[in-house]
C-alpha cells in the first residue's frame, strides 16, 4: 500500500530538516561548548515536539495507518539511538574526549548514521521489492539481535572496541594530546592525526552496527522508504543534546537494554509472521502463505514498543533508588565505627 501523501509534503519535509540538520551542525562548529541542563532540554523537546507534529500532519494530509507506522517506527528507532548513547559514552571516556568538543565528534557521528542508514533504506526497499522471502532474513536476523542485546555484557563490547583501538595504534601514527576538534596537529615539525580520528572512526564503526540492526526493525513496521527515512532522521535529530542531558542516568537505567530486547525480539517475530502469511518461496509449503500466521498490525506494535520502554524505564529507576537506599544504609551503619575510631 502506497503513502497517500502529496509529493509536495515528501520534497518539503526532506529539504526542511536537511535546513535544521545544517543549521544544527553550523551551530556546533562555530560555537563549541557544554550545553547547559536548560538549552540541551528544550532542544530535546523541540525535537520530540517537531516529530509529533509530523506524525499530526501526516494523519491530516494522509491517513491514521500511516501516522501510525511514522511513530511506531520512530520510537522503535529512537530506543536503539538511546541505546547507541551506551557506547557513545564508554568511547568519549576511553579517548577523555574533552567535553567542550564532544558535541562535534557527536554530530559527526549523527551524520555518518544518516548516510549509513540512508544507503541500508535503498538497499533494504530494492530487496524488499524483489525478493519478499528477505523478510525471513531480517526476523532471525532482529531474533539473533534481540538476544545477543539481552546477554551481551558491557565487558564484551569494551573488549572489541579494544581491538578496534589497538589495530589503529599499530597503523597511524598518532598524536598523544588532542588539538581542539582538529583531525591531524602538527608535532615535532611533522603533520600526525590526533586522537580526534580514532574517535571518529570508533563511533563510525559504531553507526554501522546500530545500522544493521536498525533498518531491519523498522522495516518490519512500515515498508514505506519515506516513511523509514523520516523516523531514522527524527530519531538521530536531538540525540547529540539527549547525550549531555542523560549523561550520567544512562547507567542507571540498567533494565534498558532489556526493554529494547524485547522491542527487536517482537519486530523480528513479526516479521516472520509475516514472511509465513505471505510466503512464496516454492520449497516452503509449496509456496504458499500459511493462513494460521497472523499479520501483528501497526496500532498493536506502537502498544508493544510504548510498553516495553515504560516498563523497562520504570523497573530501571525503581533499581535505581532501591539501590541508592541500600548505599545510605551501609553508610549509616559504618559511620558508627569510624566514630569510635
Amino acid at each position: 500500500m502506497d503513502l497517500a501523501l502529496p509529493i509536495w509534503f515528501e520534497i518539503g519535509s526532506l529539504v526542511v530538516l536537511t535546513v535544521i540538520l545544517i543549521a544544527d551542525l553550523l551551530i556546533v562548529f562555530k560555537r563549541p561548548h557544554v550545553p547547559s541542563i536548560r538549552e540541551a532540554s528544550l532542544w530535546v523537546a523541540f525535537y520530540v515536539a517537531l516529530a509529533l507534529v509530523f506524525a499530526l500532519l501526516m494523519l491530516v494530509l494522509g491517513d491514521a495507518e500511516h501516522a501510525g507506522q511514522f511513530l511506531a517506527g520512530w520510537l522503535t528507532e529512537y530506543s536503539l539511538s538511546i541505546d547507541n548513547l551506551f557506547v557513545f559514552v564508554i568511547i568519549m571516556a576511553r579517548f577523555s574526549v574533552p567535553r567542550k568538543y564532544q558535541q562535534e565528534a557527536l554530530m559527526v557521528g549523527i551524520i555518518i548514521a544518516l548516510v549509513l542508514r540512508g544507503i541500508f533504506i535503498l538497499l533494504g526497499a530494492q530487496l524488499i521489492e524483489n525478493f519478499s522471502w528477505i523478510f525471513y532474513i531480517f526476523g532471525a536476523f532482529l531474533l539473533y539481535t534481540a538476544v545477543r542485546q539481552a546477554f551481551q555484557k558491557e565487558e564484551d563490547l569494551e573488549e572489541s572496541e579494544s581491538g578496534i583501538i589497538r589495530f589503529l595504534r599499530k597503523h597511524i601514527r598518532i598524536s598523544a594530546e588532542f588539538d581542539g576538534s582538529k583531525l591531524r596537529t602538527r608535532v615535532d615539525g611533522k603533520k600526525i592525526f590526533t586522537p580526534m580520528l580514532v574517535v571518529l572512526l570508533a563511533i563510525g564503526t559504531t553507526d554501522l552496527i546500530f545500522a544493521l540492526d536498525s533498518i531491519p526493525a523498522i522495516f518490519g513496521i512500515t515498508t514505506s522508504p519515506f516513511i523509514v527515512f523520516t523516523a531514522n532522521i527524527f530519531a538521530l535529530m536531538g540525540l547529540r543534546q539527549l547525550y549531555f542531558l542523560l549523561g550520567g542516568l544512562l547507567e542507571r537505567l540498567e533494565y534498558l537494554k532489556y526493554g529494547i530486547a524485547f522491542i527487536l525480539f517482537f519486530i523480528g517475530v513479526k516479521l516472520v509472521l509475516h514472511a509465513l502469511h505471505t510466503n512464496e518461496l516454492p520449497f516452503i509449503n509449496g509456496g504458499e502463505g500459511f493462513a494460521w500466521a497472523p499479520e501483528i498490525d501497526t496500532w498493536t506494535s506502537l502498544g508493544v514498543i510504548l510498553g516495553s520502554m515504560a516498563v523497562a524505564t520504570i523497573a530501571s529507576v525503581i533499581k535505581a533508588r532501591s539501590d541508592a537506599r541500600k548505599r545510605g544504609h551501609t553508610l549509616a551503619e559504618e559511620m558508627p565505627h569510624y566514630a569510635d575510631e
